[in-house]
């Protein structure tokens, strides 16, 4: 019996080029970058970006005529589930941008996007703030206009968290609030006002990192709008969704290499005359995770298919959220019992195992946590219909 996720030729040599540069370029470091809090020395980081160009990795989404791949939603998701099979967040050395980038003008594309599918430049995106992160309501950066010696601008003042890439970025994508309403801005990392106020240490051991960077007064022109002004909520709609469907599929990918290295392990490793793959206690767990797994799979092939179909972006909104939802809770629920299946090799930090553990957790909380995710689903019941949402 065949999948019911069924891929093209295309496809397919899409995804097994990814897994070879997956082994190849990003598996050997991982255990160096863990050691080393997520830094490798330069001229490594230098290697996987060339790689990643050379294998046509670069810039997946973003089309060809701006130095993308072009791909589709489910050309996407078989990279990514062969990219999240890595740990330490390496996949982010590949050069990719925030798709609303892809808003901007011909200058602010050749200046801002080009450059980040290239690899010369980063671009952070400065969204939720102290008192405002599930809800983009309360958001208190604003923007004022004003005229000047320079001419017509805006002054910018705020303290986003979490940025992000805002440690590396040498542009910051800001969500401030204009006379218009909730507006995009691209703000110079070394502008005049732009002070990293904490740079914290999180639980994983990533490239970059999440500082939170205060805006004082920093001036910006008009052509440092990115897309219409008070547009800056539809504009992120697409990019959460595309967010929720990428974290999804690397919590599939993690579910994959978590489960082939458990089973290996329980294999071959014997205790009390029996391989423990022998006893209830572990392969229960092991079968209970790849029923998760095979299900969160569905569900994020599921939801690329109806992006690409062209299906109400409302229902796809909705079932990213759903994908996002179940795949991000079992996940965790995969790596706790693999890292028990491991024992007391599973809590050391050179083991993927343990990464994982740490590392899936922050999956259950960034763009948007399980619980706002419920809440965007049964919004979707009520207003889209129970069908529209499960079928």
């Amino acid at each position: 019996m065949s999948s019911l996720v069924t891929l093209s030729p295309q496809q397919q040599e899409l995804a097994e080029r990814a897994r070879r540069f997956v082994e190849q370029e990003l598996l050997p470091y991982e255990v160096q970058a863990e050691r080393a809090g997520g830094r490798l020395p330069q001229e490594i980081v230098d290697g996987i970006r060339t790689a990643a160009v050379k294998a046509g990795l670069n810039g997946g989404r973003i089309a060809p005529e701006h130095g993308g791949q072009g791909w589709s939603a489910t050309d996407y998701v078989a990279v990514h589930e062969q990219l999240g099979r890595s740990t330490n967040g390496l996949w982010w050395w590949i050069p990719d941008a925030y798709n609303v980038l892809t808003a901007g003008t011909p200058e602010q594309i050749d200046r801002y996007l080009r450059p980040c599918v290239a690899g010369t430049a980063a671009v952070s995106y400065a969204v939720t703030e102290e008192h405002a992160g599930s809800d983009p309501s309360r958001i208190a950066t604003t923007a004022r206009r004003v005229v000047d010696e320079h001419g017509e601008g805006w002054l910018i003042s705020g303290e986003k968290w979490f940025v992000t890439s805002g440690d590396v970025a040498t542009t910051h994508v800001v969500v401030a609030v204009a006379e218009e309403g909730p507006t995009l801005f691209l703000v110079p990392a070394d502008a005049p006002g732009v002070e990293t106020v904490d740079d914290p240490p999180f639980t994983h051991s990533f490239p970059h990192g999440h500082p939170a960077i205060r805006f004082t007064d920093v001036r910006v022109g008009p052509a440092e709008v990115l897309g219409p002004l008070g547009g800056a909520d539809a504009l992120q709609q697409r990019w959460f969704v595309e967010e929720r469907l990428g974290i999804a599929v690397h919590c599939v990918a993690a579910m994959g290499r978590l489960l082939e290295e458990a089973t290996a392990w329980a294999a071959g490793r014997e205790q009390g005359g029996s391989r423990i793959l022998d006893y209830q206690g572990v392969s229960f767990p092991l079968a209970d995770s790849a029923a998760d797994a095979a299900a969160a799979r569905l569900l994020v092939y599921e939801v690329a298919a109806l992006a690409d179909s062209g299906a109400d972006p409302k229902v796809v909104h909705a079932k990213a959220s759903v994908a996002k939802l179940f795949a991000s809770e079992a996940a965790n629920r995969c790596a706790d019992r693999v890292v028990q299946v491991f024992g007391g090799r599973g809590y050391i930090r050179t083991t993927a195992a343990e990464r994982f553990w740490r590392e899936l957790r922050v999956d259950r909380i960034w763009e948007g946590t399980s619980e706002i995710q419920r809440l965007v689903v049964a919004r979707a019941l009520e207003r889209r219909g129970v069908r529209a949402v499960i079928a």
